[in-house]
């Protein structure tokens, strides 16, 4: 099995773009991504093409993957559309991976785009809700934010875990967000606005939760045999783990855990041949607070549990130990859903590559990306090498 490397990542801006289409968002991604290969590369060189997209609205449900790798100039590169809920994108990455090891192809695209602010209300909780178990608890009238208010309480009622925390990790994803230019929320926000806000679901306030966002976002994916083609500072995919769970929160022996978040570290890790330990930095989904400190738990930074005290003890803040979240997570740079597991890419690959800016993790040299799909029903988690790691 060939080794898989980044050599380029981009994306567009997250936030409300009503002049734009999923198309046109997509192009910016595109556009963005094969600027970042250091040594160029032409639409020819790329063999095949994944795409994130779960359709917000109805928008092109049939052959969207197709629709915008023809618009940005792949013609003919068979393209496939993936989804997964919210970790579409990061199995589209996965997918590429797969594509590349196995030697089915040299360079291939993993993406994601997601057009979500141009709806009302009413029909955006639509399509939140089909990405949950529908039977059985969106038609019972569950929203996602009641469902990880749950999540919440449960971990509360077993651990001791504080609203506070959650607020804390809402101050450390917006400081984070505040520094990326890229973020839908990019504005810093205090302990006392997080704690004050409005209640969404009890105990969850705005400020727990994720906006909804159009965006899109972009890797390209390259064999060992070609690499050096593009660049001399590839990013290497060392572990790619996926698990799926039963869609339902109900179906669960647990609320305070994903085990499919557990299973896909577990086998990212074994691959990569490291364990949590080694990871310097991590890109989790956190489309609610309490998402993030679930992560802690079932991605090995922490006991069960104990996910709460990482936040209050500043390990992962940007100075901390174990920095989390550093583009400002879902919760500040924004969930526009197919784009997001790309997107967490991106920001690793400018995090290995020293180019994250004001928010560069000093001596970054393994990273993680974590994307669930719904409540727990997908997840898959990538471990990332630097330039360095490698050499």
């Amino acid at each position: 099995m060939r080794d898989a490397y980044v050599i380029g990542a981009g994306g567009s801006q997250y936030g409300a773009f009503p002049t734009e289409s999923y198309r046109s968002m997509f192009r910016t991604a595109f556009e963005s991504t094969t600027a970042s290969v250091d040594n160029g590369i032409d639409a020819g060189d790329i063999d095949e093409a994944f795409i994130g997209m779960i359709s917000i609205g109805g928008r092109q449900l049939g052959l969207s993957g197709p629709a915008v790798t023809e618009h940005v100039g792949l013609h003919g590169v068979p393209t496939t559309r993936l989804e997964n809920a919210c970790a579409a994108s990061g199995y589209a990455v996965r997918q590429a991976v797969q594509a590349v090891r196995s030697g089915m192809a040299d360079v291939v695209l993993a993406g994601g785009v997601e057009m979500m602010t141009d709806l009302s209300s009413d029909t955006t909780r639509y399509w939140f809700g089909v990405s949950g178990e529908t039977e059985w608890e969106r038609m019972a009238g569950t929203t996602f934010s009641g469902v990880y208010a749950q999540i919440a309480s449960a971990h509360m009622a077993e651990y001791g875990t504080e609203r506070e925390q959650l607020s804390k990790i809402a101050v450390k994803s917006h400081a984070n967000g505040a520094l990326n230019p890229d973020a839908h929320l990019g504005f810093e926000c205090s302990l006392e606005q997080a704690e004050g806000a409005g209640v969404v679901a009890d105990p969850l306030t705005l400020y727990h939760c994720c906006p909804t966002s159009d965006g899109a976002a972009a890797v390209l994916v390259a064999s060992e045999d070609v690499v050096e083609q593009y660049t001399d500072d590839p990013v290497r995919i060392a572990g790619v783990g996926a698990a799926s769970d039963g869609v339902g929160l109900f179906q669960r022996d647990s609320y305070t855990s994903l085990p499919a978040t557990k299973q896909a570290a577990e086998t990212a890790y074994e691959m990569a041949g490291v364990g949590p330990d080694a990871i310097d930095f991590a890109e989790v989904h956190d489309c609610f607070s309490i998402a993030e400190i679930l992560a802690y738990e079932d991605l090995g930074f922490c006991e069960p549990g104990e996910g709460g005290t990482l936040i209050e003890d500043g390990v992962t803040t940007l100075e901390g130990d174990l920095p989390v979240n550093t583009s400002g997570g879902l919760k500040s740079k924004g969930h526009p859903i197919g784009a997001t597991g790309a997107g967490q890419v991106y920001e690793a690959f400018k995090q290995l590559r020293g180019d994250a800016g004001d928010r560069q993790v000093e001596d970054a040299q393994v990273g993680l990306t974590h994307n669930v799909g719904g409540s727990g029903g997908a997840a898959v988690v990538h471990v990332l090498e630097g330039p360095e790691v490698d050499a």
